[in-house]
């Protein structure tokens, strides 16, 4: 969901072993990541809050976000974290999708990896890449999810309904949901119901990626 970063990839021949992100590098993406849907995420959180007769004050109350931070995210002046953003989603009743799309028209959509825009965390130990196109809210959501070397990311509860189906690719990860841990390594699956806390923690001495689809109990723009 968690600032929308651009990751450019480089192409060409593959190296034998591609060198993990520094700490330093991680916030670096993370501070710059979210310009390019910054606009976006404000338009579409003004365009949702009118359309629910929500006062910025009433907003901040049901999500837990302040009402100075909300302002500043309208009026494109701040680029919200992934938790920040899944927060007002949730007290929205809307899917993730549905703060980061930009309409677009056309039934094929290929999505470069040069040009990913990557949501991160605070820190940049964790980033979460949409692997779909960014033109409407929709019911299923897929995304490439990374977390560095002893990262860890607290997810708030979603809408009620909402389950997430993950598959770590590679590396290892715990996942927690309602105290119960479960430790995943590459080509491990998990579906949980996701409208409760939950969190993502590194096990492995290198980054791990996962591959997430995110199912909602219904669609809402």
């Amino acid at each position: 969901m968690k600032n929308a970063r651009e990751t450019p990839r480089r192409r060409g021949r593959a190296a034998a072993s591609p060198p993990e992100a520094r700490p330093a590098e991680g916030r670096e993406v993370a501070a710059a990541a979210a310009r390019d849907l910054t606009p976006v995420v404000g338009g579409n959180l003004r365009r949702l809050r009118g359309q629910r007769g929500l006062s910025l004050e009433r907003l901040a109350h049901a999500s837990g976000v302040s009402r100075a931070m909300l302002g500043q995210i309208e009026l494109g002046q701040s680029a919200p974290t992934i938790n920040v953003l899944w927060k007002i989603a949730s007290a929205l009743g809307v899917p993730f999708s549905a703060l980061i799309s930009a309409r677009t028209q056309g039934t094929l959509h290929v999505l470069r990896a040069e040009q990913a825009k990557v949501l991160a965390s605070h820190d940049g130990s964790f980033t979460s890449r949409a692997l779909f196109p960014f033109d409407e809210p929709r019911r299923v959501e897929f995304y490439e999810l990374r977390l560095a070397p002893g990262g860890v990311e607290r997810a708030d509860a979603h809408n009620p309904g909402t389950t997430e189906n993950i598959v770590v690719a590679k590396g290892t990860v715990e996942i927690e949901v309602e105290a119960r841990k479960e430790v995943l390594s590459a080509g491990d699956a998990m579906v949980f119901e996701a409208d409760v806390p939950h969190v993502y923690r590194s096990r492995a001495d290198g980054e791990s990626v996962m591959y997430l689809v995110m199912t909602y109990a219904d669609t809402v723009g």
